[in-house]
Protein backbone atom coordinates (compact mmCIF):
# COMPACT_ATOMS: atom_id res chain seq x y z
CA UNK A 1 0.00 0.00 0.00
CA UNK A 2 2.57 2.08 0.81
CA UNK A 3 4.29 1.95 -2.45
CA UNK A 4 1.68 2.88 -4.02
CA UNK A 5 1.06 5.81 -2.17
CA UNK A 6 4.54 6.89 -2.49
CA UNK A 7 4.50 6.42 -6.60
CA UNK A 8 3.82 9.61 -7.64
CA UNK A 9 6.50 11.24 -5.58
CA UNK A 10 9.38 8.00 -6.69
CA UNK A 11 8.94 8.52 -10.29
CA UNK A 12 9.38 12.32 -10.10
CA UNK A 13 12.39 11.11 -8.10
CA UNK A 14 13.99 8.92 -10.28
CA UNK A 15 16.04 10.56 -12.43
CA UNK A 16 17.91 10.37 -9.35
CA UNK A 17 18.18 6.62 -9.24
CA UNK A 18 21.42 5.15 -9.86
CA UNK A 19 20.84 1.76 -11.57
CA UNK A 20 22.39 -1.40 -10.48
CA UNK A 21 22.24 -3.49 -13.18
CA UNK A 22 25.43 -4.20 -14.84
CA UNK A 23 23.61 -4.55 -17.97
CA UNK A 24 22.20 -1.29 -17.98
CA UNK A 25 24.44 1.39 -19.66
CA UNK A 26 23.25 4.84 -19.20
CA UNK A 27 23.10 6.78 -21.70
CA UNK A 28 21.04 10.19 -23.42
CA UNK A 29 18.56 8.74 -25.54
CA UNK A 30 15.79 12.07 -26.11
CA UNK A 31 16.96 15.70 -26.20
CA UNK A 32 14.01 18.32 -25.71
CA UNK A 33 15.44 21.82 -26.19
CA UNK A 34 18.48 21.97 -23.56
CA UNK A 35 17.27 19.03 -21.51
CA UNK A 36 18.63 15.63 -21.33
CA UNK A 37 16.30 12.64 -20.94
CA UNK A 38 18.36 9.63 -19.58
CA UNK A 39 17.94 5.76 -20.51
CA UNK A 40 18.18 5.66 -16.30
CA UNK A 41 15.29 8.18 -16.01
CA UNK A 42 13.00 5.72 -18.41
CA UNK A 43 14.41 2.15 -17.03
CA UNK A 44 13.79 3.48 -13.57
CA UNK A 45 10.34 4.51 -14.27
CA UNK A 46 9.79 1.31 -15.78
CA UNK A 47 10.75 -1.35 -13.51
CA UNK A 48 8.75 0.72 -10.68
CA UNK A 49 5.52 0.70 -12.82
CA UNK A 50 6.29 -3.12 -13.25
CA UNK A 51 6.56 -3.62 -9.73
CA UNK A 52 3.28 -1.90 -8.74
CA UNK A 53 1.37 -4.06 -11.82
CA UNK A 54 0.84 -0.58 -13.21
CA UNK A 55 0.30 -1.05 -17.27
CA UNK A 56 0.75 1.93 -19.49
CA UNK A 57 -1.38 2.04 -22.74
CA UNK A 58 1.58 0.84 -25.19
CA UNK A 59 5.36 0.76 -25.26
CA UNK A 60 6.90 1.59 -21.74
CA UNK A 61 10.13 2.54 -23.63
CA UNK A 62 7.75 4.88 -25.64
CA UNK A 63 5.47 6.10 -23.25
CA UNK A 64 7.44 6.79 -20.65
CA UNK A 65 9.69 9.55 -22.40
CA UNK A 66 7.42 10.77 -24.62
CA UNK A 67 5.25 11.82 -21.19
CA UNK A 68 9.05 13.02 -20.01
CA UNK A 69 9.47 15.40 -23.05
CA UNK A 70 5.73 16.66 -22.99
CA UNK A 71 6.24 17.69 -19.34
CA UNK A 72 9.98 19.17 -20.61
CA UNK A 73 8.11 21.53 -23.52
CA UNK A 74 5.25 22.89 -20.48
CA UNK A 75 9.01 23.82 -18.57
CA UNK A 76 10.81 25.40 -21.30
CA UNK A 77 8.08 27.24 -22.31
CA UNK A 78 7.64 28.25 -18.74
CA UNK A 79 11.09 29.74 -18.41
CA UNK A 80 9.78 32.12 -21.72
CA UNK A 81 7.31 33.58 -20.02
CA UNK A 82 8.79 33.81 -16.82
CA UNK A 83 6.62 31.39 -14.76
CA UNK A 84 6.48 31.93 -10.95
CA UNK A 85 5.34 29.92 -8.43
CA UNK A 86 5.15 31.02 -4.64
CA UNK A 87 8.08 29.16 -2.65
CA UNK A 88 5.75 29.09 0.61
CA UNK A 89 3.43 26.90 -1.35
CA UNK A 90 5.89 24.78 -2.13
CA UNK A 91 7.25 23.99 1.37
CA UNK A 92 3.61 23.82 2.46
CA UNK A 93 3.07 21.11 -0.06
CA UNK A 94 6.13 19.21 0.31
CA UNK A 95 5.72 19.87 4.27
CA UNK A 96 2.34 18.29 3.95
CA UNK A 97 3.85 15.14 1.83
CA UNK A 98 6.82 14.24 4.48
CA UNK A 99 4.74 14.26 7.20
CA UNK A 100 2.13 12.27 5.29
CA UNK A 101 4.51 9.67 4.29
CA UNK A 102 6.51 9.20 7.07
CA UNK A 103 2.46 8.48 8.64
CA UNK A 104 2.08 6.15 6.36
CA UNK A 105 5.50 3.95 6.17
CA UNK A 106 6.02 4.37 10.10
CA UNK A 107 8.77 6.55 10.56
CA UNK A 108 11.76 9.07 9.67
CA UNK A 109 14.22 6.41 9.17
CA UNK A 110 11.85 3.48 7.59
CA UNK A 111 11.57 6.50 4.78
CA UNK A 112 15.28 6.88 4.73
CA UNK A 113 15.08 2.88 4.28
CA UNK A 114 12.38 2.77 1.47
CA UNK A 115 14.29 5.30 -0.79
CA UNK A 116 17.37 4.59 0.12
CA UNK A 117 18.50 8.23 0.71
CA UNK A 118 18.84 10.54 3.82
CA UNK A 119 16.03 12.52 4.75
CA UNK A 120 17.41 16.16 3.30
CA UNK A 121 17.66 14.13 0.00
CA UNK A 122 13.85 13.16 -0.04
CA UNK A 123 12.89 16.48 0.96
CA UNK A 124 15.08 18.18 -1.82
CA UNK A 125 14.21 16.01 -4.48
CA UNK A 126 10.55 16.36 -3.64
CA UNK A 127 10.55 19.88 -3.48
CA UNK A 128 11.79 20.11 -7.43
CA UNK A 129 8.64 17.88 -7.77
CA UNK A 130 6.50 20.00 -6.56
CA UNK A 131 7.86 22.87 -8.04
CA UNK A 132 8.27 21.44 -11.50
CA UNK A 133 4.28 20.38 -11.30
CA UNK A 134 3.28 23.69 -10.21
CA UNK A 135 5.00 25.46 -12.88
CA UNK A 136 3.58 22.68 -15.71
CA UNK A 137 0.29 23.50 -13.73
CA UNK A 138 0.11 27.29 -14.03
CA UNK A 139 1.60 27.33 -17.49
CA UNK A 140 -1.59 25.16 -19.08
CA UNK A 141 -3.87 27.12 -17.09
CA UNK A 142 -2.41 30.28 -18.49
CA UNK A 143 -2.20 28.57 -22.34
CA UNK A 144 -5.81 27.76 -21.71
CA UNK A 145 -7.37 30.72 -20.00
CA UNK A 146 -10.91 30.88 -19.20
CA UNK A 147 -13.62 28.59 -20.48
CA UNK A 148 -16.95 29.54 -21.49
CA UNK A 149 -19.36 27.56 -22.81
CA UNK A 150 -23.02 28.59 -23.73
CA UNK A 151 -25.89 26.15 -23.94
CA UNK A 152 -26.01 25.56 -27.21
CA UNK A 153 -22.31 23.93 -27.36
CA UNK A 154 -23.56 21.92 -24.29
CA UNK A 155 -26.33 20.85 -26.09
CA UNK A 156 -24.52 20.29 -29.58
CA UNK A 157 -21.88 17.58 -27.59
CA UNK A 158 -24.89 15.90 -26.02
CA UNK A 159 -26.42 15.42 -29.25
CA UNK A 160 -23.31 13.94 -31.30
CA UNK A 161 -22.90 11.41 -28.48
CA UNK A 162 -24.24 7.68 -29.38
CA UNK A 163 -26.45 6.29 -26.59
CA UNK A 164 -24.07 3.75 -25.87
CA UNK A 165 -21.49 6.41 -24.97
CA UNK A 166 -23.20 8.91 -22.55
CA UNK A 167 -21.68 8.86 -19.26
CA UNK A 168 -23.24 6.99 -16.65
CA UNK A 169 -24.35 9.35 -13.33
CA UNK A 170 -24.49 7.34 -10.33
CA UNK A 171 -27.18 7.36 -7.87
CA UNK A 172 -26.86 10.77 -5.73
CA UNK A 173 -28.86 11.57 -2.28
CA UNK A 174 -29.62 14.36 -0.67
CA UNK A 175 -29.76 14.23 3.41
CA UNK A 176 -30.47 16.12 6.27
CA UNK A 177 -29.16 15.71 9.58
CA UNK A 178 -29.79 16.38 13.50
CA UNK A 179 -27.27 15.62 15.68
CA UNK A 180 -27.47 15.62 19.78
CA UNK A 181 -24.33 14.91 21.88
CA UNK A 182 -23.84 12.91 24.83
CA UNK A 183 -23.21 15.28 27.87
CA UNK A 184 -19.93 14.31 29.40
CA UNK A 185 -19.57 13.76 32.81
CA UNK A 186 -17.35 16.54 34.74
CA UNK A 187 -15.87 13.40 36.39
CA UNK A 188 -14.47 12.89 32.81
CA UNK A 189 -12.69 15.81 31.57
CA UNK A 190 -11.32 15.54 35.38
CA UNK A 191 -9.93 12.51 35.25
CA UNK A 192 -8.51 13.84 31.61
CA UNK A 193 -6.99 16.81 33.24
CA UNK A 194 -5.67 14.43 35.82
CA UNK A 195 -4.13 11.85 33.63
CA UNK A 196 -2.82 14.96 31.52
CA UNK A 197 -0.95 16.52 34.37
CA UNK A 198 0.54 13.18 35.35
CA UNK A 199 2.12 12.66 32.15
CA UNK A 200 2.78 16.39 32.00
CA UNK A 201 5.23 15.59 35.69
CA UNK A 202 6.65 11.88 34.34
CA UNK A 203 8.24 14.21 31.18
CA UNK A 204 9.47 17.61 33.60
CA UNK A 205 11.06 15.00 35.83
CA UNK A 206 12.98 12.92 33.48
CA UNK A 207 10.27 9.38 34.11
CA UNK A 208 9.49 9.19 30.94
CA UNK A 209 9.83 10.78 27.37
CA UNK A 210 7.17 12.51 26.20
CA UNK A 211 7.21 11.07 22.59
CA UNK A 212 7.51 7.37 24.46
CA UNK A 213 3.74 8.66 26.49
CA UNK A 214 2.22 9.79 23.29
CA UNK A 215 3.16 6.50 21.50
CA UNK A 216 1.48 4.54 24.83
CA UNK A 217 -1.32 7.04 25.34
CA UNK A 218 -2.11 9.31 22.78
CA UNK A 219 -5.72 8.72 21.54
CA UNK A 220 -3.83 10.33 17.95
CA UNK A 221 -3.05 6.99 16.31
CA UNK A 222 -1.57 8.50 13.26
CA UNK A 223 0.61 10.89 15.01
CA UNK A 224 0.89 8.44 18.06
CA UNK A 225 3.01 6.02 16.14
CA UNK A 226 5.73 8.91 15.22
CA UNK A 227 5.49 9.71 19.07
CA UNK A 228 3.34 12.13 18.80
CA UNK A 229 5.03 14.42 16.08
CA UNK A 230 2.37 16.34 13.84
CA UNK A 231 5.55 17.30 11.15
CA UNK A 232 6.14 20.93 10.16
CA UNK A 233 2.91 23.06 9.64
CA UNK A 234 1.67 26.68 9.36
CA UNK A 235 -0.76 27.92 12.09
CA UNK A 236 -3.44 28.43 9.50
CA UNK A 237 -3.29 24.02 9.54
CA UNK A 238 -4.10 23.54 13.02
CA UNK A 239 -7.01 24.35 14.92
CA UNK A 240 -6.66 28.22 16.27
CA UNK A 241 -6.69 27.16 20.08
CA UNK A 242 -4.34 24.30 19.23
CA UNK A 243 -1.85 26.92 16.92
CA UNK A 244 -2.16 29.84 19.93
CA UNK A 245 -0.82 27.53 22.25
CA UNK A 246 1.50 25.62 20.15
CA UNK A 247 3.45 29.12 18.72
CA UNK A 248 3.80 30.61 21.64
CA UNK A 249 6.24 27.64 22.73
CA UNK A 250 9.78 28.66 22.93
CA UNK A 251 12.00 25.65 25.11
CA UNK A 252 12.07 21.95 23.79
CA UNK A 253 11.67 21.02 27.18
CA UNK A 254 8.81 22.27 28.15
CA UNK A 255 5.18 20.91 27.84
CA UNK A 256 2.24 22.89 27.16
CA UNK A 257 -0.56 23.43 29.58
CA UNK A 258 -3.55 21.76 28.68
CA UNK A 259 -5.20 22.68 25.65
CA UNK A 260 -8.75 21.69 24.64
CA UNK A 261 -10.06 21.76 21.09
CA UNK A 262 -13.17 19.92 19.54
CA UNK A 263 -11.52 16.84 19.29
CA UNK A 264 -10.56 16.55 22.67
CA UNK A 265 -7.53 17.85 25.40
CA UNK A 266 -3.73 17.70 24.37
CA UNK A 267 -0.59 18.37 26.18
CA UNK A 268 1.65 19.91 23.38
CA UNK A 269 5.89 19.83 23.31
CA UNK A 270 7.81 21.96 20.88
CA UNK A 271 10.92 20.25 18.75
CA UNK A 272 11.85 22.84 16.60
CA UNK A 273 10.67 25.99 14.72
CA UNK A 274 11.32 27.23 11.57
CA UNK A 275 10.14 30.92 10.70
CA UNK A 276 6.24 30.68 10.19
CA UNK A 277 6.40 26.87 11.01
CA UNK A 278 7.17 25.06 13.62
CA UNK A 279 7.29 20.79 14.36
CA UNK A 280 5.93 19.51 17.84
CA UNK A 281 4.51 16.64 19.43
CA UNK A 282 1.12 16.04 20.55
CA UNK A 283 -1.30 13.41 23.48
CA UNK A 284 -4.81 13.60 22.74
CA UNK A 285 -7.33 12.15 25.36
CA UNK A 286 -10.73 12.48 24.64
CA UNK A 287 -13.36 12.91 26.66
CA UNK A 288 -15.41 8.93 27.07
CA UNK A 289 -19.50 9.03 26.80
CA UNK A 290 -20.66 7.03 29.24
CA UNK A 291 -23.37 4.00 28.74
CA UNK A 292 -26.38 6.39 30.81
CA UNK A 293 -25.55 9.59 29.07
CA UNK A 294 -25.77 7.62 25.62
CA UNK A 295 -29.12 6.04 26.34
CA UNK A 296 -30.21 9.43 27.95
CA UNK A 297 -29.25 11.30 24.45
CA UNK A 298 -31.07 8.30 22.71
CA UNK A 299 -34.21 8.52 24.86
CA UNK A 300 -34.05 12.49 24.02
CA UNK A 301 -33.87 12.18 19.96
CA UNK A 302 -36.78 9.23 20.13
CA UNK A 303 -39.26 12.18 21.82
CA UNK A 304 -37.74 14.55 18.71
CA UNK A 305 -38.47 11.78 16.24
CA UNK A 306 -42.26 11.39 17.69
CA UNK A 307 -42.15 15.19 17.52
CA UNK A 308 -41.69 15.39 13.87
CA UNK A 309 -43.94 12.79 13.21
CA UNK A 310 -46.44 14.54 14.41
CA UNK A 311 -46.08 17.23 12.75
CA UNK A 312 -45.25 19.22 15.77
CA UNK A 313 -42.34 21.29 14.49
CA UNK A 314 -40.39 20.71 10.69
CA UNK A 315 -37.29 19.25 10.24
CA UNK A 316 -35.62 22.46 9.42
CA UNK A 317 -37.06 24.00 12.37
CA UNK A 318 -35.56 21.23 14.74
CA UNK A 319 -32.02 20.96 12.66
CA UNK A 320 -32.01 24.83 12.60
CA UNK A 321 -32.97 25.46 16.84
CA UNK A 322 -31.48 22.15 17.96
CA UNK A 323 -28.99 20.29 16.21
CA UNK A 324 -25.13 20.36 17.72
CA UNK A 325 -23.91 20.24 14.26
CA UNK A 326 -22.24 23.43 13.76
CA UNK A 327 -21.27 22.68 9.75
CA UNK A 328 -25.50 21.62 8.85
CA UNK A 329 -27.69 23.78 11.20
CA UNK A 330 -27.51 26.91 9.28
CA UNK A 331 -28.35 25.39 5.99
CA UNK A 332 -31.41 23.53 8.12
CA UNK A 333 -29.07 20.48 8.89
CA UNK A 334 -28.12 19.69 4.78
CA UNK A 335 -25.24 18.10 4.12
CA UNK A 336 -22.73 19.08 2.31
CA UNK A 337 -20.10 17.24 0.20
CA UNK A 338 -16.83 19.19 0.32
CA UNK A 339 -15.02 16.11 -1.62
CA UNK A 340 -16.80 16.90 -4.52
CA UNK A 341 -14.35 17.16 -7.59
CA UNK A 342 -15.24 19.97 -9.78
CA UNK A 343 -17.00 22.21 -6.98
CA UNK A 344 -14.34 23.65 -4.52
CA UNK A 345 -17.31 24.84 -2.61
CA UNK A 346 -18.95 21.14 -2.34
CA UNK A 347 -22.48 20.24 -2.89
CA UNK A 348 -25.02 18.79 -1.09
CA UNK A 349 -25.35 15.62 -3.62
CA UNK A 350 -23.71 13.01 -1.86
CA UNK A 351 -23.29 9.37 -3.91
CA UNK A 352 -24.34 6.29 -1.34
CA UNK A 353 -20.40 5.54 -0.76
CA UNK A 354 -19.62 9.26 -0.21
CA UNK A 355 -21.92 9.46 2.84
CA UNK A 356 -20.57 8.71 6.83
CA UNK A 357 -20.98 4.98 6.92
CA UNK A 358 -23.60 4.96 9.76
CA UNK A 359 -25.40 7.67 7.79
CA UNK A 360 -25.10 5.74 4.48
CA UNK A 361 -26.55 2.44 6.02
CA UNK A 362 -29.66 4.05 7.32
CA UNK A 363 -30.29 6.25 4.20
CA UNK A 364 -30.13 2.93 1.73
CA UNK A 365 -33.31 1.55 2.46
CA UNK A 366 -35.21 5.48 3.09
CA UNK A 367 -37.74 6.85 0.65
CA UNK A 368 -37.62 10.52 -0.17
CA UNK A 369 -39.09 12.75 2.50
CA UNK A 370 -38.50 9.60 5.15
CA UNK A 371 -37.47 10.50 8.40
CA UNK A 372 -35.39 7.96 10.25
CA UNK A 373 -35.21 6.73 13.78
CA UNK A 374 -32.36 7.89 16.21
CA UNK A 375 -28.88 6.10 15.68
CA UNK A 376 -25.40 6.17 17.06
CA UNK A 377 -22.78 7.31 15.09
CA UNK A 378 -19.10 9.09 15.16
CA UNK A 379 -18.43 12.21 13.71
CA UNK A 380 -15.46 13.52 11.47
CA UNK A 381 -14.04 14.82 14.64
CA UNK A 382 -13.78 11.36 16.63
CA UNK A 383 -17.33 12.27 18.86
CA UNK A 384 -19.98 10.11 19.76
CA UNK A 385 -23.25 11.30 19.07
CA UNK A 386 -27.02 10.16 18.10
CA UNK A 387 -28.40 11.61 15.03
CA UNK A 388 -31.67 11.72 13.53
CA UNK A 389 -31.66 12.07 9.39
CA UNK A 390 -34.19 12.63 6.89
CA UNK A 391 -33.84 11.93 2.87
CA UNK A 392 -34.63 14.73 0.96
CA UNK A 393 -33.82 13.25 -2.09
CA UNK A 394 -32.44 10.46 -4.25
CA UNK A 395 -31.65 10.62 -8.05
CA UNK A 396 -31.46 7.05 -9.04
CA UNK A 397 -28.40 5.81 -11.57
CA UNK A 398 -28.73 6.44 -15.14
CA UNK A 399 -27.37 7.52 -18.45
CA UNK A 400 -26.66 11.40 -18.14
CA UNK A 401 -29.43 13.87 -19.68
CA UNK A 402 -29.12 17.21 -20.43
CA UNK A 403 -32.35 18.38 -18.01
CA UNK A 404 -31.34 16.60 -14.95
CA UNK A 405 -27.47 16.52 -15.77
CA UNK A 406 -26.26 19.63 -17.57
CA UNK A 407 -23.35 20.50 -14.97
CA UNK A 408 -21.89 17.15 -15.38
CA UNK A 409 -22.52 17.51 -19.19
CA UNK A 410 -20.87 20.91 -19.26
CA UNK A 411 -17.88 20.01 -17.46
CA UNK A 412 -17.32 17.31 -19.70
CA UNK A 413 -17.19 19.90 -22.78
CA UNK A 414 -14.78 21.84 -20.58
CA UNK A 415 -12.79 19.15 -20.09
CA UNK A 416 -12.75 18.09 -23.81
CA UNK A 417 -12.02 22.00 -24.76
CA UNK A 418 -8.94 21.59 -22.45
CA UNK A 419 -7.57 18.78 -23.89
CA UNK A 420 -7.63 20.06 -27.34
CA UNK A 421 -6.32 23.40 -26.72
CA UNK A 422 -3.29 21.39 -25.11
CA UNK A 423 -3.14 18.97 -27.63
CA UNK A 424 -2.72 21.85 -30.46
CA UNK A 425 0.03 23.50 -27.94
CA UNK A 426 1.61 20.69 -27.60
CA UNK A 427 1.77 20.14 -31.98
CA UNK A 428 2.66 23.33 -32.79
CA UNK A 429 5.46 23.89 -29.90
CA UNK A 430 6.98 20.27 -31.46
CA UNK A 431 7.68 22.44 -34.46
CA UNK A 432 9.73 25.01 -32.87
CA UNK A 433 11.82 23.11 -30.40
CA UNK A 434 15.01 21.25 -30.76
CA UNK A 435 13.83 17.60 -30.18
CA UNK A 436 16.66 14.41 -30.81
CA UNK A 437 15.90 10.95 -30.34
CA UNK A 438 18.25 8.29 -30.25
CA UNK A 439 18.47 5.65 -32.64
CA UNK A 440 16.18 2.45 -31.46
CA UNK A 441 13.82 4.96 -29.52
CA UNK A 442 12.11 6.44 -32.42
CA UNK A 443 10.39 3.31 -33.78
CA UNK A 444 7.07 4.27 -31.64
CA UNK A 445 3.63 4.81 -32.15
CA UNK A 446 3.78 8.12 -30.46
CA UNK A 447 0.86 10.18 -29.74
CA UNK A 448 2.31 13.28 -31.15
CA UNK A 449 4.35 12.01 -33.68
CA UNK A 450 5.59 16.14 -34.50
CA UNK A 451 8.96 14.26 -32.03
CA UNK A 452 10.42 13.29 -35.17
CA UNK A 453 10.75 15.75 -38.26
CA UNK A 454 11.67 14.47 -42.19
Amino acid sequence: MMKKILTVFFLACCSCVVMAQDNVIDEVVWVVGDDAILRSDIEAQRLYLQQEGQRLEGDPYCVIPENMAIQKLYLNQAKIDSIEVSESQIIQQVDQWMNFAINQIGSREKLEEYFNKKFSQIKEERKEMVREQQIVDQMKHQLIGEIKLTPSEVRKYYNQLSKDSLPFIPTTVEVQIITFEPKIPFEETDAIKARLRDFTEQITSGKMEFSTLARLYSEDPESAKRGGELGFMGKTQLLPEFANVAFNLNDPKRVSPIVQTEYGYHIIQLIEKRGDRLNCRHILLRPKVADKELNDAMIRMDSLYNDLKADKFTFDEAATWLSYDKDTRNNKGLMVNQNYEGNHVGTPKFEMQELPQEVGKVVYSMNVGEISKPFKMITDKQKEVVAIVKLKSRTEGHKANLSDDYQALKALVEGRKRAELLDDWIRKKQKTTYVRIAEGWRNCDFKYPGWIKE
